[in-house]
């Protein structure tokens, strides 16, 4: 299988950033995409909403179903999950990748803040999958795929921004266990995490200047591409970095994906350095 054609994707955070760059290579395949995102109004800081997504969805050749959605809330999930069906008759992959994020310590950590990583990260992730299920069952070749990272348990991970870390290794604790719990049923569960940091918007907000030091969210989106094309039973319980992915693929030069030509990209959080 090497086409989305025909496939429904149901995408979290999908009205800017990675989660609009998967869903706008699946759109070029032909495929389908439920945009479940909060966005209805700009925002001057993190620009695009989920009609905008959906107007470049349907330009690349894709359909698309803007849905407002905030994955705190079960029923809004539910809803949205119950009309992507409706409309396309399955759901054939489910992309977690909505995500909040604070590179805070401890004592600058507000609540409403850790609240906000936990219910969006981890109960989010989660209560999507949860009621995916069901329909990722009745589909052939279905796939759950999180932009969640490998655990490394280094407290170096976890000194700066326990809270963020904390809440990041649940989503991949989560596809760990749904991994296994859903290998009989030929779904593949894995996660999805970039090598370098990827210049979004929310990147900027949360690292002010860290975008020219990054690779475009087309490197995740072409890594994603492969994942979930791989025949699902065979591809189940991976914690995949992007380039990687790519280099097994026979990419050798990333040079594309650069935002500022010759400038050697930041590594991301949870990734050594010499991570290959």
């Amino acid at each position: 299988m090497t086409t989305l054609q025909g496939k429904t994707l149901f995408i979290t955070g999908a009205s800017r950033g990675i989660g609009k760059a998967i869903a706008l290579r699946a759109a070029r395949d032909g495929a389908n995409v439920i945009i479940a995102a909060k966005t209805t109004e700009p925002d001057p800081r993190l620009p695009g909403t989920i009609y905008s997504a959906a107007e470049e969805i349907r330009a690349a050749g894709g359909n698309a179903l803007p849905l407002a959605v905030d994955i705190r809330e079960e029923e809004q999930v539910v809803a949205a999950i119950e009309r992507g069906v409706a409309e396309f008759g399955g759901i054939d992959i489910l992309v977690n990748n909505a995500s909040a994020i604070s590179l805070t310590n401890a004592q600058n950590t507000s609540m409403k803040r850790y609240d906000l990583m936990m219910d969006i990260n981890v109960r989010g992730t989660f209560v999507c999958a949860k009621h995916c299920i069901p329909h990722l069952q009745q589909a052939s070749n279905p796939h759950i795929l999180t932009l969640s990272p490998p655990i490394d348990m280094n407290p170096k991970w976890f000194a700066r921004h326990a809270a963020y870390t904390t809440s990041k290794y649940a989503m991949s604790m989560i596809v760990h266990g749904l991994a296994a719990q859903l290998a009989e049923d030929g779904i593949g569960v894995n996660s999805l995490w970039p090598r370098t940091v990827i210049a979004t918007a929310a990147l900027n907000v949360a690292l002010p200047g860290g975008a020219q030091y990054g690779r475009t969210p087309e490197i995740m989106a072409d890594a994603a591409h492969l994942i979930l094309t791989r025949e699902s039973r065979t591809t189940n319980g991976n914690f995949f970095i992007d380039e990687q992915v790519l280099r097994d693929s026979g990419v050798t030069d990333f040079s594309q994906y650069l935002v500022t030509p010759g400038v050697e990209p930041m590594i991301d959080l949870f990734v050594e350095a010499g991570h290959d």
